[in-house]
């Protein structure tokens, strides 16, 4: 990476670490994906019981295989051959996990994340439940502002999704949302009923935790997920 191009990422990411850690969310920075891995593994304990989100990032780092290695109790969403009554059981199940790995869609230089489902297990998780929470991201998920996390979830989260999990949607075919931009009254912009396929359901800012112990955030200094 260009030097000067770096030294701008990480004026951003001290930022936005500096705004999670006033929101009570404990922020980390590694420098690339096997750093991450070797971070996360020693937050794990073995035997402790592991849910997940649905992420691409998990997967790059190698998280997923980490998980599988039979040290915990994984609540596997992805196992083959599981039927969608079964996903459906794994999912409700890792509400009540020890731990919930997940990534985000943005995180603001405020110190916001900000997350839209469609299933919308992840951002409950977020909210409450799992009694720790680990939100691993890439550095391309950092924004300015809450506007700008919407924008990108807009124009890049939620088409990249739903050409990954072939959803007919608006998005899917045309590489944006039918509304990519938005403005200060409504932030989503998006008519009732718009997109009948839609996976942009519900729309979760996560600020100051009661909990200063619960979220855990750890910044990658590689471009990682949608």
């Amino acid at each position: 990476m260009d030097a000067n191009l770096e030294r701008i990422i990480h004026i951003r990411v001290k930022r936005a670490m500096e705004a999670l850690e006033k929101n009570n969310m404990k922020a980390f920075y590694v420098p690339g994906k096997k750093e991450a891995l070797a971070l996360v593994s020693t937050m794990l304990a073995e035997g402790e019981t592991i849910g997940v989100g649905g992420s691409v990032t998990l997967s790059e780092t190698g998280i997923l295989e980490l998980l599988r290695s039979g040290r915990y109790n994984f609540l596997d969403r992805y196992e083959k051959g599981l039927k969608p009554e079964e996903v459906k059981k794994v999912l409700k199940q890792s509400l009540l996990s020890d731990t919930f790995l997940t990534s985000t869609n943005a995180i603001t230089e405020t110190g916001l994340l900000y997350n839209v489902d469609g299933n919308s297990n992840r951002v409950a998780a977020l909210l409450y439940g799992p009694e720790r929470v680990i939100v691993i991201a890439g550095f391309n998920k950092i924004v300015p502002t809450l506007k700008d996390a919407v924008i990108r979830v807009k124009q890049t989260a939620a088409p990249a999704n739903c050409v990954r999990l072939d959803c007919d949607t608006y998005c899917e075919k045309s590489g944006r949302c039918l509304r990519p931009v938005c403005d200060d009254s409504d932030l989503m912009t998006l008519p009732p009923g718009a997109c009948q396929n839609t996976i942009c359901c519900n729309s979760v800012v996560t600020g100051r935790q009661r909990r200063p112990d619960r979220i855990f955030v750890i910044i990658v200094g590689e471009e990682l997920g949608y």
